[in-house]
């Protein structure tokens, strides 16, 4: 059996920010130990009940796990390492806030076996970052970027944004110079979603902030695809690009729909065809509420690989869904994907389907399609 992906989620903010719609909370740090206490059963219950599987990437995200003191998320790690049979050459990330992180934490994930860190920059210019409620600039993500590599981490990816309201293309070009100058090997070019109900979306729709249009975000997708490939980054994903060997192994794995676990409020898990999601409200979860399950047909699995394998640049292996479905993907999928591949949205070639650039800016269309 392949290993599985593990998945930790860390709901606790030092402050919300204006777009998020997570599962996250600020001012709860009073029931870190406690949260950290459930979190740990899960793990060991669930382990269990698995048969204590190995697993060979770990992912924390939130929230924000850089605001958990270091001797909580040691706690977490020694349960999973002793929970789980991790491979000696597993990936553990850790996304951490610039404006959180501290040498004391870092250590702590050095010593825990942490290889990988994710940094939310966002943004290079101070204006951007407040309007988004971020409580970091520029000078905290170079700081943050010392602080990983001070302990001994060197593998760092960052997180940018782009059509934040009043972003130009010049702020864009601004922040890819201050990101590559950091010498990342991962970064993540995420376009902005105005979530319902979040303080941005308020804001958006009284008119007090405007989103660029959907040219402006292609101009600086392109802008980044273009700046990126030139310094000799490999795009893998729509929105992910890494040096050569430095691609996410967690996140290809779920793009290529392969089984992992989360564990901690509102994280979701794939297992053995049966979806599993946590309670989403925080008081639930520690409360001790019930996931809800759900087993997944034939046909949404199908259909799962399809959509998720679409996202990766090499796409679909065909072999590979035939052996996972039991059908090919084009007696399945041949006819409705038809005027993709002659409007070259879609490319089928030596046993793979895949999206060609103009085929990435309108995947959506595609998928539509496949599910007529």
């Amino acid at each position: 059996m392949k290993p599985l992906g593990l998945y930790v989620h860390i709901p606790f903010c030092a402050s919300k920010c204006a777009y998020c719609d997570f599962a996250s909370w600020a001012g709860r740090e009073q029931d870190m130990a406690r949260y950290v206490h459930a979190l740990c059963g899960e793990i060991t219950a669930r382990a269990a009940a698995c048969g204590h599987p190995a697993a060979d990437t770990v992912f924390f995200g939130g929230g924000t796990p850089s605001l958990l003191p270091p001797e909580l998320f040691e706690k977490i790690a020694r349960t999973l390492r002793a929970s789980f049979a991790l491979t000696e050459d597993a990936e553990w990330t850790v996304e951490c806030n610039p404006g959180t992180l501290t040498p004391a934490f870092a250590d702590a994930l050095a010593r825990c076996g942490v290889n990988r860190v994710s940094l939310g920059m966002q943004a290079a210019q101070s204006r951007l970052l407040r309007q988004l409620g971020r409580i970091h600039d520029m000078h905290g993500v170079t700081e943050a970027v010392e602080t990983v590599r001070a302990a001994g981490i060197a593998n760092i990816s960052l997180d940018l944004m782009l059509g934040l309201p009043g972003q130009t293309r010049a702020d864009m070009a601004e922040t890819l110079d201050h990101a590559l100058a950091l010498s990342p090997s991962h970064l993540s070019c995420y376009a902005l979603i105005v979530e319902e109900g979040t303080p941005l979306a308020a804001a958006v729709e009284r008119g007090e902030m405007r989103v660029p249009g959907d040219e402006m975000d292609r101009e600086m997708y392109a802008l980044c695809r273009t700046a990126l490939l030139r310094r000799g980054f490999v795009q893998y994903e729509i929105s992910n690009f890494a040096l050569p060997g430095r691609q996410c192994r967690h996140h290809v794995n779920c793009w290529r729909r392969e089984d992992y676990l989360g564990f901690g409020c509102a994280a979701h898990s794939l297992w053995e065809n049966e979806r599993r999601a946590n309670c989403a409200s925080l008081d639930g979860y520690l409360a001790g509420m019930e996931p809800e399950t759900e087993s997944i047909s034939p046909q949404d699995a199908m259909f799962e690989s399809l959509m998720l394998g679409l996202r990766l640049t090499q796409g679909i292996d065909e072999a590979d869904f035939a052996r996972r479905h039991g059908q090919a993907l084009w007696t399945v999928y041949g006819q409705r994907l038809q005027g993709a591949l002659s409007d070259g949205r879609l490319i089928r070639r030596d046993g793979r389907v895949f999206l060609t650039e103009r085929g990435m800016d309108v995947m959506n269309s595609v998928l539509v399609e496949a599910m007529a």
